[in-house]
């Protein structure tokens, strides 16, 4: 009979960082549209891996040179390349003991509901009375706080005692019943600092407005936020006001054409193309997750610890209203006599 231990042992010889197991009855309030019985009637367990967002991910972002690689490399690498091969072959490991096993590695496109938990309008119906709309999509945070793998806090976050915010979440649901890990405590890590609220740069999250729900027998209570700014603060933009050009999103979005300016967490002239299908965070998560680091770094409350602290200086910001820095920058290995030269004086090696 395979047991917990088994599937946390393969788990992570598998790739995850950290396992936890929660029994089904722990969903047993969660809204239809987020329910794992929906998807899997006879539910007994839901396996949470969490997969550590590198810290090097966000290195680049806080120095403003290296955007890309928090996108990349901490979003979409993870989402969709690494994560679920883990995933599946877990899963393959529990349908060989003749258990189903239903693979969650990545947030679901398909989903019926939109970021903020409302099902989108004229999109899916149930198929059948008491059934969810398709797709079903299980809060990802949600289930890893239920299998034991951290807290949620204030931010709406997943903070885990080992990574803090840095971690990405992927789920099995099977028919295998498995020991579960008991819960964490809401507040053990979230000791309500306040550094995501102070730097959300849109003020996406607000110190005097809150959530309340009951989610496995604990009531928890995070920031209510604002989800529809987020969408756009996030990808580096900042509302144009009357009479500002508003070109940031002109090239790939005819519903925001004409609306959004670069704010002040952006280097871009205009929103930088998707990575893997994921969403473009030019802002680094600069409060929910980087300013919930340094926080819980300082604390000392982290396993995963640092030689050096990972802000050294003041954040920067860009102020779109002074004239742009230059870069003193001659391209190289293009000597003045090729034909690909764009200046004359440039010099060779």
């Amino acid at each position: 009979m395979i047991t917990a231990q088994d599937i946390k042992a393969a788990a992570k010889r598998m790739g995850a960082d950290i396992v936890g197991i929660g029994s089904i009855d722990r969903w047993s309030t969660a809204p239809i549209q987020m329910d794992p019985k929906q998807i899997m009637p006879n539910a007994k367990s839901v396996i949470a891996m969490g997969f550590r967002v590198m810290r090097g991910s966000l290195r680049g972002v806080e120095e403003g040179t290296y955007f890309s690689n928090y996108s990349a490399m901490g979003y979409g690498g993870i989402t969709y390349l690494y994560m679920p091969m883990t995933v599946i072959n877990l899963s393959k490991m529990i349908e060989d003991e003749g258990y189903e096993a239903v693979p969650m590695g990545h947030q679901s496109d398909w989903r019926a509901i939109d970021n903020v938990g409302y099902l989108k309008k004229n999109y899916s119906r149930p198929v059948a009375p008491g059934k969810a709309a398709p797709d079903v999509m299980i809060n990802l945070r949600i289930a890893g706080f239920l299998c034991g793998l951290g807290e949620i806090g204030y931010s709406k976050m997943l903070l885990t005692p080992e990574f803090g915010p840095r971690v990405r979440v992927g789920i099995i649901i099977t028919d295998l019943e498995l020991e579960p890990d008991p819960i964490m405590e809401p507040g053990t890590l979230c000791n309500r600092c306040m550094a995501c609220v102070r730097e959300c740069p849109g003020g996406c999250i607000p110190a005097d407005r809150t959530i309340k729900e009951n989610v496995g027998g604990y009531e928890l209570e995070w920031a209510d936020v604002d989800m529809h700014k987020c969408d756009w603060v996030f990808q580096g933009a900042a509302e144009a006001k009357e009479g500002e050009p508003g070109t940031y999103f002109n090239k790939i979005s005819q519903r925001w054409a004409d609306k959004f300016k670069p704010s002040s967490i952006s280097p871009f002239y205009s929103a930088p193309k998707r990575l893997y299908n994921s969403g473009k965070a030019v802002c680094g998560a600069k409060g929910c997750t980087r300013a919930c680091m340094v926080s819980l770094e300082k604390r000392g409350v982290l396993g995963n610890k640092f030689h050096t602290p990972f802000r050294t200086s003041k954040p920067w910001k860009i102020d779109w209203e002074e004239a742009a820095v230059s870069v003193d920058y001659t391209a190289p290995y293009d000597g003045k006599k090729s034909p690909n030269s764009k200046s004359k004086d440039s010099d060779t090696d």
